[in-house]
């Protein structure tokens, strides 16, 4: 179930609650919320960035490493030219052009 942020809509009608702000885990189905729960106040959804950062993805500095790649049966290539491109990891032609 995705994790919702909800704020108060107006700085001078709060309680405690919903003052700063709070999350809500709901399903995708379940209307989103409109009202603060303990005060009644409107209150609106805030999108925020998700981290998705885990036991199993790591962080994105092990999992884009080279050798994660490799591993993994990827190929990563870096641009050394205007239309050239050199592997860097993985199996593959070792170099092409976006000529080719």
């Amino acid at each position: 179930m995705p994790l919702y942020t909800y704020e108060n809509k107006y700085a001078d009608r709060h309680c405690t609650y919903c003052l700063g702000g709070f999350d809500v885990m709901q399903k995708l189905s379940e209307p989103l919320l409109e009202h603060c729960s303990y005060c009644g106040s409107p209150i609106k959804k805030i999108i925020t960035a998700v981290n998705l950062q885990s036991k199993t993805t790591g962080s994105s500095s092990s999992t884009l490493s080279e050798k994660n790649i490799a591993k993994n049966d990827f190929t990563q290539y870096r641009k050394v030219g205007k239309g050239q491109y050199e592997k860097t990891a993985g199996k593959g032609p070792d170099t092409f052009s976006a000529d080719d």
